[in-house]
Formats: structure tokens, C-alpha cells, sequence
């Protein structure tokens, strides 16, 4: 079946066409999810929140351009709701612990996908949503700032701060492997 046709079984609340949307989509949302939440337990609930909202929602959808990249923003606002403003205040995390060490492109290469991830997941939660935001979702300062209703500048040093800590950590990995 075709995604109009996906959608608009969804739209007259067809459970199987529902069932079908959220099969196809679920897997490659819950990853989104996984990048924004804590734990798995809170990237599976923001999963169904996120859907409920898609499905509430689908109505508005005009379909131009991408389905799946409606239902991502859908997913990603969903995450960023549950966080609120203070999260993104300078957090104190003591960045004189994390000098800007050398880091070679190849250092990156060796890392399998699970394992940044599993990174990312360990910074503190503002600077882990800018960088999901902007290096991974590909945001600009100026909307994550809008998003989030935080400065553009707040965006930009959380953003260098959280690729600081990542590079600790992945010298850090580098060390253990060696």
C-alpha cells in the first residue's frame, strides 16, 4: 500500500492502517527517541507520545514533502517537551577536566554507531540535546535556540562543550582499547 494510502486509512481510524503506519515508523523513531531520552524505558514512552500525536495529527499533514520527516520533527518536539528551559542553563561541569586534547579523524572511524551513541547518551542533558539537534538532526543555532528558548550563543557553546567531552571520552576509549 502506499503511504497516502497509509495515511488516509489512518485518518478514518482504520486499526490496521494504524498498526501498519506505526510498524514502518516505529524502529527508526525509537532510535530518534533513544538519542533524546535518559533510559530506554523513557525513549519507549516518548514513542508513544509521539505517535499519539502523529495520529491526532495526521489530518494536518499536507503531504508535501516527507512523511517520515513530519513524523520526526513530531518525535523530536514530543523529546524537547519533556525537558524544560533550566536544563539548558550553563551546567557546572568543570570543562577544565576536558582539554581540548588532538583528536585524529580515525579516532571517529573505528567507532561503531551503538558505541557514540552510548557516548552521546553520557553527556549532561542540555549539552546532549544541542549536539543531537545540530550535529545529528542537522538544526541550525538559530532554530535549536528557537526551540528550546535558549540564546543562539547557548547553543553555540553547548554545542563545543558537549564535542569537548566527547573527545575525552573517545581518547579515553582509545586508551582502554590500547
Amino acid at each position: 500500500m502506499t503511504e497516502k494510502e497509509l495515511i488516509k486509512g489512518c485518518i478514518q481510524e482504520d486499526r490496521y492502517y494504524q498498526q501498519e503506519l506505526f510498524r514502518r515508523y516505529a524502529g527508526k523513531m525509537l532510535v530518534v527517541c533513544m538519542r533524546y531520552a535518559r533510559h530506554e524505558m523513557e525513549a519507549e514512552d516518548l514513542l508513544q507520545d509521539a505517535f499519539i500525536k502523529v495520529f491526532d495529527n495526521l489530518n494536518k499533514f499536507e503531504f508535501k514533502g516527507s512523511f517520515e520527516g513530519w513524523v520526526r520533527r513530531i518525535v523530536i518536539n514530543t523529546a524537547l517537551k519533556n525537558y524544560s528551559k533550566k536544563s539548558f542553563k550553563q551546567e557546572q561541569i568543570g570543562l577544565e577536566n576536558y582539554p581540548d586534547p588532538p583528536l585524529e579523524p580515525e579516532a571517529y572511524a573505528h567507532l561503531q554507531e551503538e558505541e557514540l551513541l552510548r557516548l552521546i547518551a553520557k553527556l549532561p542533558e542540555g549539552y546532549r540535546l544541542v549536539f543531537n539537534l545540530n550535529a545529528i538532526e542537522g538544526y541550525s543555532h538559530k532554530e535549536i535556540a528557537d526551540m528550546l528558548g535558549i540564546q543562539e550563543s547557548t547553543s553555540r557553546s553547548q554545542l563545543v562543550k558537549a564535542r569537548k567531552m566527547l573527545q575525552a571520552m573517545i581518547i579515553d576509549l582509545q586508551k582502554i582499547a590500547v
